[in-house]
């Protein structure tokens, strides 16, 4: 597979000194910013699923006038917070 070049931007000195200062050992710029689209895509893949979860549920819940109660989504969220929790602290 042939690779593509993400296009060169013009950024002032102070933020390519930033940039330059939290570079860990041995990485390069380019290893930077590839790493750093790549997180961006992802995060907009999750916003935009998200988004168009929240519409199918606003559209079904405008078609039906059923929904869940607010206390039972969070305590559904609660529990899979502990359960994380406890998981991590094995």
């Amino acid at each position: 597979m042939k690779t593509a070049v993400i296009p060169q931007i013009r950024v002032e000195p102070e933020l390519r000194a930033d940039l330059d200062s939290v570079l860990l050992p041995g990485e390069t710029l380019t290893e930077f910013v590839e790493a750093s689209v790549r997180r961006a895509v992802e995060f907009r893949r999750v916003q935009t699923d998200f988004a168009a979860r929240c519409e199918a549920s606003l559209a079904a819940y405008e078609r039906t006038g059923i929904s869940v109660p607010s206390d039972l989504v969070l305590s559904k969220l609660e529990a899979k917070v502990a359960a994380r929790v406890k998981q991590l602290r094995k």
